[in-house]
């Protein structure tokens, strides 16, 4: 089938080369020309397993292209995805202008039928947004068409997993033609026990966001809970544990941590109180999610201060940058809130991150007294403390001992609860976790 793909970001990226790598010919667009060359070159911009094999694979196979030329793109396709950005605005609504020029690029260039399907993450509504800007491109040409709603559920750091083992394919339709093409296209990878499932269009378009704010809901009340667990003595690791092991709950998403980040979850959980908002709804819940992974995200330098009260001139490690392990999202990332609340009390910050670095040196670029190291122990050597930020694996058994001799003082705040309390203890450092 031949596919075009709106959008070289990381839904963009990972979705046209697995559907290349299925066998489609896939020509990706974007406006950016710097992103384009390096797309061209192999290099896949964004940090994802297994992703820079598969780009390199499907490229040299000719099955993968890239360019900036919008109307030889939409020309050429059976299938046209929109794989752009939808920031939030500053009352959290999501900002649907990129997708809605894709809209008018692919109404502009349309010579006969297409099926033009919003893989973006968008507010119940979107759908008749891109209709009409699809139409009024046409100018009155009155080529048919059908708009498909097809939310992504990729997990950034397992996402070409995702593609090609999916848990679920959601496709929000009213089109027969448009559904008899998305159940080919996507017949590669269904299953037997997880077939595409098709629904409404606005249940589609719902049920991404609804996921979304679901699985932060459950870190948010885990992460409240965290601070009870700390004034009566309990664990909750334990707590966790306990609770997961009801087949009603489940153990998925009830770590407690720093908060959550990434271009999804705080985005989504606002532009979805948004949106209830605006139906005149009660968005009660979902504000409560949100300022509690906020205020978990300050609650880290708290924790800091008890053993440092006095922060400047202080030199803090920083282990962890992207928000979570696998990948080099710094996106509203804990690290970003954690340092510019240390470099505001004047303590100087040593940062390392095993993929993040470039992120993360472009996200602080605003800040003085921020150094980025290439090791994890170079961050520590020297430092009165260190804070652990990220769960990548590396930092879950680090020489302790090594690190004791190198500090200046033996302080670590563990912001995800990687290590164990009483080996780091019974070795004398001080530490402090979420909720132990």
């Amino acid at each position: 089938m031949m596919i075009a793909v709106f959008g070289t970001g990381y839904v963009g990226t990972v979705t046209g080369t697995c559907f290349a790598d299925l066998g489609n010919r896939v020509v990706c667009v974007d406006v950016d020309e710097a992103r384009i060359a390096r797309l061209r070159g192999g290099d896949p911009v964004i940090y994802e397993p297994g992703l820079k094999e598969l780009l390199q694979k499907n490229l040299k196979a000719g099955r993968l292209e890239f360019t900036s030329e919008a109307g030889r793109a939409v020309d050429g396709a059976d299938v046209v995805f929109i794989c752009v950005g939808t920031p939030p605005r500053l009352n959290g609504e999501a900002d649907l202008s990129y997708v809605q020029n894709v809209a008018r690029t692919i109404g502009t260039h349309m010579r006969d039928y297409k099926v033009v399907v919003n893989k973006s993450t968008v507010p119940v509504g979107t759908y008749d947004l891109v209709r009409r800007a699809v139409r009024d491109a046409q100018e009155g040409r009155g080529i048919p068409f059908d708009v498909v709603s097809n939310p992504e559920f990729l997990r950034e750091g397992a996402a070409v997993r995702d593609f090609q083992n999916p848990d679920r394919i959601v496709v929000g339709t009213d089109s027969e033609r448009a559904k008899e093409t998305l159940s080919k296209l996507y017949g590669p990878v269904a299953r037997a026990t997880r077939p595409v499932m098709f629904t409404t269009i606005p249940s589609a378009e719902l049920i991404k966001y609804a996921s979304n704010a679901m699985l932060a809901t459950r870190i948010s009340f885990m992460n409240e809970l965290s601070h009870l667990c700390e004034t009566v003595g309990a664990d909750i690791t334990d707590v966790a544990k306990g609770m997961g092991l009801d087949s009603r709950i489940g153990s998925r998403f009830l770590h407690a941590g720093c908060g959550y980040g990434g271009s999804c979850f705080p985005k989504d959980v606002k532009a979805l109180a948004q949106l209830l908002e605006q139906q005149g709804l009660t968005s009660t819940l979902l504000q409560a999610v949100d300022y509690i992974n906020e205020r978990q995200k300050r609650s880290v330098v708290q924790k800091l201060k008890k053993f440092l009260p006095d922060l400047e001139g202080k030199t803090i490690a920083v282990w962890g940058l992207a928000f979570k392990p696998r990948t080099d999202d710094v996106r509203e990332a804990p690290s970003v809130t954690v340092i510019e609340q240390l470099a505001r009390a004047y303590a100087k910050v040593r940062a390392f991150d095993p993929e993040a670095i470039e992120n993360g040196r472009r996200a602080l670029a605003h800040l003085s007294g921020v150094e980025f190291v290439k090791d994890a122990y170079a961050a520590v050597e020297g430092a009165d403390a260190l804070v652990i930020l990220t769960e990548w694996d590396e930092f879950r058994e680090p020489d302790l001992g090594r690190m004791k001799e190198v500090m200046r003082a033996p302080i670590i705040v563990d912001g995800r609860n990687i290590l164990v309390p009483r080996e780091v203890q019974a070795l004398g450092f001080m530490y402090a976790s979420i909720g132990r």
